[in-house]
């Protein structure tokens, strides 16, 4: 659940963050890159998602396997682009929609809706970033060792249930690592900023004009300030805060599901404090006895119903799919909270299961230098549990099991998005956001720097603002984006 929602940027070269704003040049270091041509044709299937129809094309870029070797080994990027419907171009815009490890590929078809009124003037572009689905994705484990790993729990309670917690953490890098081979230390933000780079280039684009979602803020501010001469129109929401680290973020998505917890109880009704005391409760149960469900020889653990709780508070209209989950779970029916965190670990009816929180972990680990340990996790369970009654428990000890005794080293504690020069920069923030909470927006925008980060704030529930349901947000992006008519720092749309 953690890195699904933590986002945190990445890094293969920690010098080429720390060099400054210009590091990241302003062309590409081998002219074969940014001269070669995309041969855009019908989309195929991937055999996980069907091909869109309609106008979508779909084409391969050639990338460095390593950026500080350009003229090596190449490897492919899966892309998607719909080209601007109205006869006013304004260039490419660039999604990206979080992560790390979703794949832009399968969402930008179902998210175009969404941003129609950019649609009239952009080509909308997305891309599998490398290490990902179709851009060679890695799975670290198979359908059965998955499977298996869901008896594992993830908030242990006793010395045999916390050797084995970290047993399958350490199996599961290992994993990745067979899987992922060299690719598995080039897959870092800074490396899929440079991608962006010559991505930008390879369109035929001056500036990079932009949209990220989640961690897509931070790979967009590691853009900037990588790139700030480059920057065009940059909109990032659901934003995560640069300058936290492991501890941090996980203390950060604590008090956001908390947060969006409460929101959901008042909402029916109850008092938070004492609602949160009976889904502690029911799951402190789970943790002793699972729970039976429809779904064949599968029981519901106290691990798996966490994950169920968190998918529906990602949007308010999903709020009544959890009363009912709640509900059957209190009757001794685990069957719906089961298929919700089936849903958020992408595992279909056939059993098979996605491998976007593969892809998460390989690039996360890649960037955390921050290593905490099971004893760190141990001495700061309690001030988790305050936090959060719920969520609290599974955050912190998540803390030391996510990169635990990980074959490759992290290389920063948190990055650098500062990006003197760089045009603004749209920073939407949601107060009801709960797995990237409203505080990153401002941390976000302030490390920008001023005159930069343009922080604009909606009064509202749910991961994201924009195309949630606000006119006003909705309208202050569409203006930037098409016109360049940026708002006054600190609006807020209620």
């Amino acid at each position: 659940m953690a890195r699904s929602v933590r986002w945190a940027a990445l890094l293969a070269a920690a010098a080429l963050l720390t060099a400054g704003c210009g590091s990241g040049g302003s062309d590409s270091e081998d002219e074969s890159l940014s001269a070669q041509r995309l041969d855009w044709g019908r989309c195929e299937s991937t055999g996980e998602t069907p091909a869109p129809g309609g106008d979508w094309q779909c084409a391969t870029l050639k990338v460095p396997l390593d950026w500080s070797e350009p003229g090596g080994e190449r490897i492919g990027l899966a892309l998607i682009r719909s080209k601007a419907r109205g006869d006013r171009r304004a260039g490419s815009l660039l999604f990206n929609f979080g992560g790390p490890g979703g794949s832009g590929v399968s969402t930008l078809p179902g998210y175009a809706p969404t941003a129609s009124a950019l649609h009239e003037r952009y080509d909308l572009v997305s891309w599998d970033p490398r290490g990902v689905a179709a851009s060679e994705g890695v799975r670290c484990r198979d359908d059965k060792a998955i499977r298996t790993a869901e008896s594992v729990d993830a908030t242990p309670d006793t010395a045999a249930e916390e050797q084995a917690f970290l047993k399958d953490a350490t199996a599961f890098g290992k994993g990745c690592e067979r899987a992922a081979g060299k690719l598995m230390g080039h897959v870092s933000t800074t490396d899929t900023a440079r991608d962006m780079d010559l991505l930008r280039q390879v369109l035929g684009d001056r500036e990079m004009h932009y949209f990220g979602i989640s961690y897509g803020t931070e790979l967009g501010g590691v853009y900037a300030h990588l790139f700030p001469e480059k920057v065009g129109r940059l909109v990032l929401d659901a934003v995560v805060d640069p300058t936290a680290d492991t501890m941090g973020h996980a203390e950060h998505q604590a008090r956001g599901f908390q947060r969006a917890l409460d929101d959901y109880l008042r909402s029916t009704g109850q008092d938070p404090e004492q609602g949160s005391r009976k889904i502690a409760g029911l799951l402190e149960r789970l943790d002793a006895e699972p729970l039976p469900t429809s779904s064949s020889g599968r029981e519901l653990t106290e691990t798996l119903a966490v994950t169920g709780i968190v998918l529906p508070l990602y949007g308010k209209d999903s709020w009544p799919t959890l009363t009912s989950a709640l509900a059957a779970a209190e009757a001794g029916d685990g069957s719906e909270l089961l298929a919700l965190a089936d849903g958020y670990n992408e595992r279909d009816t056939s059993g098979h299961y996605g491998t976007t929180t593969h892809s998460q972990r390989v690039i996360s680990c890649l960037d955390g230098k921050d290593r905490p340990t099971p004893e760190e996790a141990r001495k700061r369970l309690g001030e988790f549990e305050r936090i959060s009654p719920v969520f609290g428990a599974f955050l912190g000890w998540d803390t030391a099991g996510w990169c635990h005794d990980w074959p490759v080293a992290g290389q920063y504690e948190t990055p650098e998005v500062s990006a003197p020069g760089a045009a603004p920069v749209l920073v939407v923030g949601n107060t009801g956001d709960p797995a990237t909470p409203y505080e990153g927006a401002r941390a976000m925008a302030d490390e920008l720097g001023e005159g930069v980060g343009v922080v604009l704030t909606w009064k509202g529930e749910g991961h994201g603002a924009y195309g949630s349901g606000s006119d006003c947000v909705d309208s202050a992006v569409d203006a930037y984006l098409l016109d360049g008519t940026v708002p006054k720092d600190g609006e807020v749309c209620s």
